[in-house]
């Protein structure tokens, strides 16, 4: 039984970038999200093959793609690309679903707390794509969980 099956799932929170993918999972439960890596995968083949490799290691059910919306709303530039980019892995990842989220502000939200937490910039570099995976992977867990309760 897989943990579809069985009520229990993971998410997948990524933050898609064209050479760098932040990623988050959350716990079995779907409570917290963590912060896990980044895939640097410069063709859509590699990144989906390392998607895949993350899906299978962690037993997700659905993955969580930022959708970059402009303020006024909108969809931003890249959506259509994000929106073409879970197509792709609805097709060739099995069993998964794949929702899409805001992810306005999560960038520069990921960007503040690592100034805060003392790191200079180059380190920052190198978290801020898994933060901002995790800080809209924890937003729609919020969400999910909000409306559960209605």
């Amino acid at each position: 039984m897989n943990a579809k099956q069985n009520g229990t799932q993971r998410f997948l929170g990524l933050d898609l970038g064209r050479a760098r993918i932040g990623v988050a999972v959350s716990d079995p439960l779907g409570w917290t999200a963590q912060p896990v890596g980044v895939i640097h995968a410069r063709s859509p083949k590699k990144a989906v093959a390392r998607i895949r490799e993350t899906v299978r290691r962690y037993e997700v059910g659905t993955i969580v793609l930022g959708l970059p919306y402009k303020m006024d709303g909108t969809e931003g530039a890249q959506a259509s690309w994000v929106r073409q980019f879970g197509e792709r892995l609805t097709r060739e990842i099995k069993g998964v679903d794949v929702a899409y989220w805001d992810e306005r502000l999560t960038t520069a939200a990921s960007e503040s707390l690592l100034v805060e937490s003392g790191l200079r910039s180059k380190e920052r570099k190198q978290h801020r794509d898994k933060i901002a995976a995790a800080l809209i992977l924890q937003s729609y867990l919020e969400h999910r969980r909000s409306r559960s309760h209605d």
